[in-house]
């Protein structure tokens, strides 16, 4: 028996569960899937959202402003990469300036601070690759950019240090309420329960709904990116936005925290909440819109297109707390943008919540926060020489891209709740995350991966069972 079991380890459920890890409580998370950060949290902008367009008084306001003012600090505790870059909203018309007021007078209402509606020569001298036919922009000094892989990752592995227990490939099958507690059967068997906390993304109003009469009920909406060489890294420095419309923020032009630049997203309601494909006319359309923005982008520099899918709940805000007709549920629903900005309070919140359910006494001593594995390619010369001193590994380059090194990929593997594929080893490192996208690296990480957990070469994978990379042997090894 558990005290509590979180369903999903996105950035929400991760968090939840680092949050959770404070106190003297049996804690699980069960995951779908074979590592964290499978799904939308692999998948969107990596924005951390001023919150000025947000509907005030709604859940989506109030927690977008406390998240976007304990990111910064979240960050440090997990040595997670974050930027507070600002952003700005583009106005192309005359008659768009008043649109820029209503947003500024919203932003305001929620509690945003230093907001200002700067003139056409003010944006271009701070952005001058924009589009000329700017005549105004809102300015958000609070916005910034965030890396979600390592915001999950690091919460997790905090989590997992504390004593919580991950069960992953753990797809949820029923969900049922008993006199005192829950029963989960999943793929890896039952799971009994005194509370539940769902932070199951897409699939959260399934399992709600399994629960409670208060039904809700959640479309995904795909969204389709593009990521660029680094060599556009400095093409701009704020996240660029267009006005927003009832489809959301629209497309957006950023800076990544890792030095890229990204555009994206469309914004397309779809059946299949496994759909995360990528279409010819949603990247069309996607540098359509990014030029309205930014003239000049070189679509010859694109390294890579992706896709992700928000949670959108029926009734348009966030479902958040305990389940009024079914004690000990915890609801984390409809968790869409502005999501990421609002974990740490989301996490925060629902952590408290449950804590006060079971009557739980908080942990003495508890670990908070966690390093990062060192980045050879973002150490001085010194610090570089001093890391292959401790470590010779770090003299010998896996990923020439991004300029990983052996010991990273190393520390990927053997840290808690370590990397047991290549996708797992490309969100801790950024290894195959660079121009050639894993040409050359993947071979090599292969074998690591082989070597260090001692698995048949046959049997790794990109991401999961169906993703299998080689598929036999054509002659022995020499």
């Amino acid at each position: 028996m558990f005290d509590t079991l979180i369903i999903g380890a996105g950035v929400i459920g991760a968090n939840v569960a680092r949050e959770l890890s404070q106190y003297n409580l049996k804690i699980a998370v069960l995951e779908k899937n074979r590592d964290v950060c499978e799904e939308t949290s692999k998948a969107n902008s990596g924005i951390v959202h001023g919150g000025y367009d947000a509907t005030p008084g709604t859940l989506k306001a109030a927690y977008n402003l406390r998240g976007n003012r304990m990111m910064a600090d979240l960050c440090r505790e997990l040595d997670v990469p974050f930027r507070q870059n600002g952003s700005l909203v583009l106005a192309f018309k005359e008659e768009e300036k008043d649109q820029l007021v209503q947003l500024l007078r919203q932003g305001l209402k929620n509690g945003v601070k230093g907001l200002s509606i700067l003139d056409r020569e003010t944006v271009l001298a701070k952005e001058p690759a924009l589009n000329p036919e700017v005549v105004a922009a809102l300015d958000v000094p609070t916005g910034g950019i965030v890396e979600p892989f390592q915001l999950t990752i690091a919460a997790s592995e905090v989590a997992a240090m504390n004593g919580v227990q991950f069960f992953f490939e753990t797809k949820v099958l029923s969900v049922i309420k008993t006199t005192d507690a829950f029963l989960v059967r999943t793929k890896q068997g039952d799971f009994h329960a005194k509370t539940l906390v769902n932070c199951a993304g897409v699939y959260a109003d399934e399992i709600h709904n399994q629960l409670s009469k208060q039904k809700t009920s959640i479309t995904p909406r795909k969204g389709e990116y593009c990521l660029f060489d680094k060599q556009l890294g400095n093409l701009v420095n704020a996240t660029i936005f267009q006005l927003p419309t009832d489809k959301g923020k629209g497309v957006l032009v950023t800076p990544s925290v890792e030095g890229n630049l990204l555009i994206g997203p469309s914004s397309v309601f779809v059946a299949d909440k496994e759909d995360t494909a990528t279409t010819p006319e949603g990247i069309r359309m996607v540098l359509e819109k990014a030029r309205q923005s930014v003239k000049d982008i070189p679509t010859q520099l694109i390294i890579t297109g992706f896709a992700g899918l928000r949670a959108t709940e029926a009734g348009g805000d966030f479902i958040l707390g305990e389940v009024k007709d079914v004690p000990g549920l915890f609801a984390c629903v409809g968790i869409e943008s502005p999501g990421l900005t609002s974990t740490p309070a989301i996490a925060l919140d629902t952590a408290t919540w449950v804590a006060e359910y079971l009557k739980a006494t908080k942990r003495i001593p508890a670990i908070k926060t966690r390093k990062n594995i060192p980045r050879f390619a973002f150490q001085t010369v010194e610090k570089q020489k001093a890391l292959f001193q401790e470590n010779p590994d770090y003299g010998k380059v896996i990923c020439r891209c991004e300029l990983v090194t052996l010991a990273e990929i190393k520390a990927s593997i053997h840290r808690p709740l370590g990397a047991t594929t290549l996708d797992g080893v490309k969100r801790r490192t950024q290894a195959g995350t660079g121009r050639c996208q894993g040409g050359f690296c993947s071979p090599k990480i292969m074998q690591i991966l082989g070597e260090e957990l001692r698995l048949d070469p046959l049997k790794i994978t990109k991401f999961s069972d169906e993703s299998t990379i080689l598929v036999g042997v054509d002659k022995d090894w020499l």
